[in-house]
């Protein structure tokens, strides 16, 4: 994992950036994608949120969302509630979408759209975060349910239904 660091440092670099400075040499595309994949192979740990200890799938893209400005809600069933919702269709899906995946009417399941018909989770059946294709069937993919766009381009309308940090400050010292 040691290769993985210099990638997310770049990644977080890039979305620190504001939107308006368009820097040639990494797009917010790009860097979601650096980001999610300096996340893999770590460790899946349910209720994980960080590279130190582990990822769960809501964890980790709470964990990919905040180095983008974004404040997502914990579960991934109230993580599918946030966002612009995006028809399920795969030529509309950008890099930093988030997919979402369950039966009923529950989301069970949260991971990233990477592009390329690519997208990256934290696998509880793998015990890790690993990437897959959307071409290759399986149950997980049975079980897509939706698409949810957190980040928008600068030159987008799309407004953004941002859900607030529930954390609780800390006291001032």
């Amino acid at each position: 994992m040691a290769l993985a660091a210099p990638f997310a440092a770049l990644a977080q670099e890039a979305a620190r950036r504001p939107a308006a400075s368009a820097d040639p040499t990494i797009s917010r595309d790009s860097a979601v994608v650096l980001l999610a994949r300096a996340q893999l192979g770590r460790r899946y740990v349910w209720g994980g949120n960080s590279p130190e200890e582990g990822f769960d799938c809501s964890g980790f893209l709470k964990y990919l969302m905040r180095a983008f400005g974004v404040q997502l809600p914990r579960t991934a069933n109230e993580q599918a509630q946030v966002g612009v919702e995006v028809p399920r269709d795969r030529s509309l899906l950008r890099p930093g979408d988030i997919l979402t995946f369950g039966r009923g009417r529950r989301v069970t399941h949260v991971g990233v759209y990477i592009g390329n018909g690519r997208y990256i989770h934290a696998s509880s059946r793998q015990r890790r975060i690993v990437e897959a294709s959307m071409d290759r069937p399986s149950s997980l993919l049975r079980a897509w349910r939706g698409v949810r766009r957190m980040l928008t381009r600068p030159d987008s309308a799309e407004v953004m239904a941002r859900q607030p940090d529930t954390t609780p400050a800390r006291p001032r010292s």
